[in-house]
């Protein structure tokens, strides 16, 4: 006989960003719990941002190393963030749930032509042994200027959520939202979709230690790196025929047990990435020796190489996207991550002379070299000096561009970094037209003209 209420139980994580030293602990305790919930409902969800090229065992699998885990781990969905979403070329993205036992769900997701592709589905209706009918839907955050540029198109999605939720409320009992959008969007989808019994929420790496209800839906996050675990737990009522109770707790991972063989399992991770990553790209006459808060012969380097890439009239970047110095002879791929872990893309962005002499100001600010910088696509600690190529001032004080000088009213073509075109430090770039460089990254560029030069030696 069919007990008259039955719990729901929901097992998430969200923006691990590739920090694997938490991983063994995490599923561990999820396999603990699997066994544990046996008879009854449950579900493991990742909510994204699982991926991050910063580490060294997801650069050398191009992500599917994730996935694996993901696999092994048991996890019944997922939905993408925008480090799966936009730092993988379009068919790296196309092909990394290929081996994925669990379903990509992505609401406001297509490809150019408006088609949902063969690896997501816009919503689930998921079915438990009892005949509970679990609708889930999801979205990513709206980057959409990348993601047209890699070939893919997103939909707004609080709209488009509340569509899809229309469109299915009357097929279930249970409502659930993976948000990959971040707390203010959730608490906008609580007001839009009252119907929603729970939202777990992400990209902003908020943490909701005992959850928090807005209305009659329970918000639950687990902020970021794996630090915590979350659980929710639904009591359904099968006569009322609904949920009448809901609960969110998280679980501390440094609390939970570490498995025997951790050491060893990422050890095996990081052997895994760097043979991957073994390869040589080009050749180095020289040591490029990194330097945060000056100018250094990597700088010099890399200045010289984006300005090759782009084509720009000059580039501007911070010495603190240097971690490593380049070694003299074989560069390997793996020297180039070390180097520059960064998921950046190169961008040109277009400014008057006025607005460029605004810049080179601002790019003055005595507390930005020692600025630690978190977000943005920035993996390093320091911003460090911001430095210029193709910038100087003659005898007079004069400013020079290319070797001529800056004229207020002319157009010019600035090559830098897309982390500053969200207009934190430089204001005015966040209404200036912008080309987005991808799926480029700064490694890509930095590799791009080792090959070039070498082979100018060579000629």
């Amino acid at each position: 006989m069919r007990k008259l209420r039955e719990t729901i139980h929901i097992y998430h994580t969200n923006d691990l960003h590739s920090h694997l030293e938490n991983w063994p602990s995490i599923h561990h305790f999820l396999s603990e719990r699997r066994k544990k919930h046996a008879s009854d409902s449950s579900l493991i969800l990742d909510i994204g941002d699982h991926v991050d090229r910063s580490n060294i065992y997801t650069e050398g699998t191009l992500g599917k190393g994730n996935v694996k885990l993901l696999n092994d781990a048991q996890y019944d969905y997922a939905t993408i963030g925008n480090n799966e979403g936009i730092t993988l070329s379009h068919e790296e993205l196309d092909s990394l749930y290929e081996q994925a036992k669990f379903e990509v769900i992505v609401s406001n997701f297509t490809d150019l032509e408006g088609n949902i592709p063969r690896w997501v589905k816009p919503y689930k209706i998921h079915q438990t042994a009892s005949g509970i009918r679990i609708g889930i839907i999801a979205a990513t955050a709206d980057y959409r200027v990348y993601y047209e540029k890699l070939g893919w198109r997103l939909q707004d999605p609080l709209p488009r959520l509340q569509a899809v939720a229309e469109q299915i409320s009357p097929h279930v009992d249970v409502l659930i939202c993976m948000s990959h959008l971040g707390k203010s969007k959730d608490e906008e989808l609580c007001e839009l979709i009252p119907s929603l019994d729970l939202i777990l929420g992400a990209h902003t790496h908020h943490l909701f230690e005992e959850g928090k209800m807005v209305g009659n839906t329970l918000q639950a996050a687990t902020g970021k790196f794996g630090m915590y675990v979350g659980y929710v737990s639904l009591e359904y009522d099968h006569s009322m025929k609904r949920v009448v109770s809901k609960q969110a707790v998280v679980y501390p991972t440094d609390a939970l047990p570490v498995p025997q063989n951790a050491g060893h399992t990422m050890g095996n991770w990081e052997r895994i990435g760097k043979e991957k990553l073994s390869y040589p790209v080009f050749t180095s006459n020289s040591l490029l020796k990194k330097e945060w808060f000056n100018g250094s012969e990597l700088a010099n380097f890399f200045g010289k190489a984006l300005l090759a890439y782009t084509n720009a009239d000059c580039a501007m970047f911070p010495a603190g996207i240097f971690l490593k110095d380049l070694p003299e002879g074989p560069v390997t791929a793996w020297d180039l991550h070390q180097c520059l872990p960064h998921p950046i893309n190169p961008c040109i962005v277009t400014l008057s002379g006025a607005e460029l002499l605004e810049v080179m100001e601002l790019s003055k600010n005595e507390k930005w070299p020692n600025l630690e910088v978190k977000g943005l696509g920035f993996r390093g600690k320091y911003l460090g000096a911001i430095l210029f190529e193709q910038v100087e001032q003659d005898m007079h004080g004069q400013l020079l561009i290319k070797g001529e000088p800056l004229t207020l009213h002319q157009t010019y073509r600035l090559a830098t970094l897309d982390m500053f075109t969200f207009g934190f430090f430089f204001p005015s770039f966040k209404t200036a037209k912008k080309q987005y460089i991808m799926p480029e990254t700064i490694r890509d560029v930095i590799k791009w003209y080792g090959i070039k030069e070498e082979h100018k030696c060579r000629a």
